[in-house]
């Protein structure tokens, strides 16, 4: 018997799989396909204080290799996913879920996460510290400093479990700095990576972008991330020490991306440009695919292979 259970913090998973988020997560019929899938968990829509509205379209392109987006954080606001994860525990007890925020400035966070913590919401907060696509708005987490700083102020109030979703890095220096900066707080998790931001890709019969915001820049997503979300989960893994678990992302379609993201550290695995191209089939399919992989290798469980990528 195969066993596929992860766990973060005090919260075990009857097995690694998620959504990224912003994917099959927006509103409630999403949201409910997610959590009667046979996901291990979801993670909600990052949210905004008030419903936003996001980019003009086209802002959303699947492209051979994935995607290419500027979403611009359309959601439904911070209460909408708020309430549905309340709902959802009651609903569900023992049961959690992650909700994510992504404020258009740090006050924005704080405030969103005031209201959790006076909230009675159990499960896994994400700070998205890493959204390329708001127009005129830098990704916080490539600025180190306000990354602490604004991480020193959550950290002055916030009791609850809470982890950062990080862009993707690309300099061994980057990953040094930032790692003894993440050691210093009690973080449940980070989650490596966000999109590529600011990638172009041309339609040549038209010879012009393909998505309207930002004159076509956008973040790519999908099988030409995965090397880099595969070095961001290893880098951060060998970094940060072992109470901070990994959740990784990026280039996931098979059950032997998601076992490469495992021997890389992961703990928990997540799906987006596959998912957004399918539906939340791809789990039943990932997991099929990552059992096998497993029993041909001889693994019960996924702590006998976890982290464990061998060097040359």
């Amino acid at each position: 018997m195969i066993n596929l259970k992860s766990k973060i913090g005090q919260f075990e998973f009857g097995n690694p799989l998620m959504n990224a988020s912003g994917v099959w997560c927006e509103n409630a019929e999403k949201l409910d396909e997610m959590k009667n899938s046979s996901a291990g968990s979801f993670v909600t829509k990052s949210a905004t204080p008030h419903l936003r509205e996001g980019n003009p379209s086209p802002r959303y392109v699947e492209v051979p290799l994935g995607s290419i987006n500027s979403m611009g954080l359309p959601n439904l606001g911070f209460d909408f996913y708020l309430n549905y994860s309340l709902k959802f525990q009651q609903e569900n007890p023992g049961e959690i879920n992650f909700l994510s925020i992504a404020g258009m400035k740090p006050e924005d966070n704080l405030e969103m996460l005031h209201k959790i913590n006076e909230s009675d919401f159990k499960g896994f907060t994400e700070l998205n510290l890493s959204c390329p696509n708001v127009p005129g708005k830098p990704q916080i987490g490539y600025d180190f400093e306000a990354t602490e700083n604004i991480l020193n102020k959550v950290f002055e109030f916030f009791k609850k479990p809470i982890g950062v979703k990080l862009p993707p890095y690309f300099d061994i220096v980057h990953f040094d700095e930032l790692a003894e900066i993440l050691n210093k707080f009690p973080l449940s998790y980070v989650n490596c990576i966000n999109s590529i931001g600011n990638g172009l890709y041309i339609d040549t019969e038209n010879e012009s972008v393909v998505i309207k915001p930002k004159d076509g820049f956008g973040g790519i997503g999908g099988a030409y991330v995965k090397p880099t979300a595969l070095a961001n989960v290893r880098a951060f893994y060998t970094r940060l020490n072992k109470k901070i678990k990994i959740i990784g992302c990026g280039g996931v379609e098979s059950g032997k991306d998601v076992f490469e993201h495992l021997l890389c550290g992961a703990e928990m695995v997540q799906i987006g440009s596959h998912l957004a191209k399918n539906n939340t089939n791809v789990f039943d399919k990932i997991l099929a695919e990552l059992e096998e992989i497993m029993e041909q290798k001889g693994y019960k469980k996924i702590d006998e292979f976890r982290g464990k990528l061998k060097s040359l």
